[in-house]
């Protein structure tokens, strides 16, 4: 019987494994023999793509480079033995949601949903920590310090002496925040599906690496827009040219279809009148002129248009084209579907009827119609009672026009920097207005809350704590007048494996670890621990209804139904009249626990068992 095995997967593994598919990164720009720049595959990248340690690139190429980055991309593909535990006093209808709210570091985060959520994850929206210059609270493995710095940056000798004229600090400034993203973003590429799109906020600090990071990691061709958001009425004062917004990048997993018109306002949709009562409904006179492609006007588009009441001959303006060819204009003046105007002697216009344009209108790329930052102030303290407790939450309103943009009405929804929750927030309010069945999974670092804060002076201790509060109350507020929205949540944390350390370094083994042999397992771990990390093993949705059932006297765990049956009895208690009695069920998978056989002759025909009764199922141990 084969065992899971219980960390994250490796990702350099699984990019040699897909080595037929494309790397965007390591498509760039060199320059060729006859001095022409051209595209050509880096080499060089595509080994640390696949390489399980550092790989020297000597070789001037076009790309966004700082010192940390090699490492950063090793963190992203190294796996890890950790796992999610669910804690249900913290949850909200922990047995029915399909929410979740994540507890840790986020790197983690992503590499643990990397076999749950690969390439079925419709939005990703972040709102990272802008580039300050402090330090970042996300202290990865890679952050390095001042002097390390320095000398791989080529600012001191290995012996500390000065190189350049000013090593201050404003290239680690930039790395350690480049590194802390880069990593996070690579990961979350991989949770999209292919019609996914990622959204990230970023201001002018950081946008233009950002949008290299992003660049490398999607592809370039994959980039959709760079929207201005207005966050404020007034500039600050604070420097010459105050800055009133805020950007948000828009990329595309594989191409736009992912992205969303924008719901018409009823504003717009009345601009459309039916003063001739036409048979297709309201209308809007558009422009029936056409393009003049290198200056020039097309024979075939230029012609003149009549007017049948009139007899009055109409040419395009400015020696130019009509859009449509003579036979489609006849075709359109009978169908009554051009307009001469009010008294017949206009230039003509064509009818856009309402019922005939797309369900929608096209963004723009200033989004001065979304509420301002203090609207996202506003609504913190209305639901903690006048209390911010959180520095400039992003307002629920711009958020529900980011899900309008890229979510569908079945989306699940990821934000990896979830702060106040503000996206969970969005999600539960919009599909509370239009019936969807959005999902979130929001994550969140328990940073602590500075000592001096108004956090830290109402009881919480960390931001997860005052994110999480944030979306019970507007569950609460919001399940009250729609009741049939889902406005729970199911709190898991990461945490080291269930499984001894031992167990992923079996070299180390000595008699002093011989009754890992009887039980591997944490002594301080639950059942329900070891099935949510078996869930993540086996890839199985951390959302799915979980239940528990008693078969021969013994607990098994049936998830979604027989999806998964997971049998955790650690007192050897397992004999084969309970295999066959399990088995009867045909779940798909099910799992049992080492230590819980009653001699070594049952565990060897458990197989065998599943074999007979239910051949479809596939059988693991931990």
């Amino acid at each position: 019987m084969d065992k899971l095995k219980m960390h994250s997967p490796n990702l350099t593994q699984d990019n040699i494994a897909r080595i037929r598919e494309l790397f965007p990164g390591c498509v760039t720009e060199a320059k060729g023999e006859d001095g022409s720049v051209k595209l050509a595959v880096d080499f060089d990248q595509l080994r640390q793509e696949l390489a399980d340690s550092i790989v020297e690139g000597p070789q001037e190429r076009y790309h966004l480079n700082w010192p940390g980055k090699r490492e950063a991309l090793l963190a992203a593909n190294a796996p890890i033995a950790k796992t999610l535990r669910p804690c249900r006093d913290e949850s909200v209808d922990f047995d029915t949601t399909k929410n979740l709210f994540i507890e840790g570091d986020n790197l983690d985060a992503l590499k643990l949903l990397q076999e749950t959520y690969l390439g079925k994850v419709k939005m990703i929206y972040i709102d990272p920590p802008y580039n300050t210059g402090r330090d970042f609270v996300y202290d990865d493995d890679f952050a390095e310090n001042a002097e390390s710095f320095l000398i791989k940056s080529l600012q001191t000798s290995p012996a500390g002496e000065r190189l350049v004229a000013n090593p201050e600090s404003n290239g680690r400034f930039h790395s350690d925040w480049l590194s802390m993203m880069y990593a996070r973003v690579r990961l979350a590429k991989a949770l999209l599906a292919d019609d996914g799109v990622f959204l990230a906020s970023i201001d002018d600090g950081e946008v233009s690496n950002l949008r290299k990071i992003c660049d490398e990691i999607f592809g370039e061709e994959q980039f959709a827009a760079q929207i201005i958001w207005k966050k404020r009425n007034t500039p600050p004062n604070d420097k010459v040219i105050g800055a009133q917004h805020d950007y948000i990048l828009l990329y595309v997993k594989s191409n736009v279809s992912g992205i969303n018109l924008r719901p018409r306002t009823q504003d717009q949709i009345d601009r459309y009148k039916n003063p001739d009562n036409h048979p297709k409904g309201p209308w809007v006179a558009g422009d029936l002129t056409g393009n003049v492609k290198g200056g020039r006007y097309s024979a075939s588009l230029y012609y003149p248009i009549v007017n049948p009441n009139t007899g009055e001959h109409f040419y395009p303006p400015n020696n130019g084209n009509w859009r449509f060819n003579r036979e489609k204009v006849e075709r359109l003046i009978a169908e009554d579907s051009i307009y001469f105007g009010k008294d017949g002697k206009q230039s003509p216009k064509l009818k856009r009827f309402l019922s005939e344009v797309k369900e929608g209108a096209t963004w723009t790329s200033l989004w001065d119609f979304a509420p301002f930052n203090t609207s996202g102030s506003n609504e913190m303290g209305e639901i903690f009672n006048n209390s911010t407790l959180f520095e400039n939450p992003k307002p629920i309103g711009l958020l529900e026009h980011i899900l309008e943009l890229g979510s569908s009405p079945d989306a699940i929804v990821v934000d990896f920097f979830a702060g106040a929750s503000s996206t969970a927030h969005a999600v539960m309010k919009k599909n509370a207005e239009d019936g969807g069945r959005r999902r979130f999974v929001m994550v969140q670092l328990p940073e602590p809350c500075p000592g001096d804060s108004e956090a830290a002076n109402a009881g919480y201790k960390t931001i997860a704590e005052v994110s999480k509060e944030r979306i019970r109350r507007a569950s609460k507020k919001i399940s009250q007048s729609n009741p049939q929205v889902d406005t729970g949540f199911r709190v898991l944390k990461i945490d080291t494996s269930n499984i001894a350390d031992i167990y992923y370094a079996p070299d180390a083994l000595d008699k002093a670890h011989l009754d890992l042999f009887v039980d591997n397992i944490k002594p301080d771990r639950t059942a329900e621990d070891l099935l949510f990390q078996v869930m993540l093993d086996w890839g199985v949705d951390l959302a799915l209804p979980v239940a528990r059932e008693s078969i021969q006297g013994k607990e098994v765990f049936f998830v979604d139904g027989n999806a998964l049956a997971a049998s955790f009895d650690a007192h050897g208690g397992n004999d084969e009249t309970f295999v066959k009695e399990l088995a009867k069920r045909q779940p798909l998978r099910v799992v049992f626990r080492d230590a819980g056989f009653k001699d070594s002759a049952v565990k060897i025909n458990v197989e065998q068992i599943f074999k007979l009764l239910s051949p479809a199922t596939e059988v693991k141990c931990i």
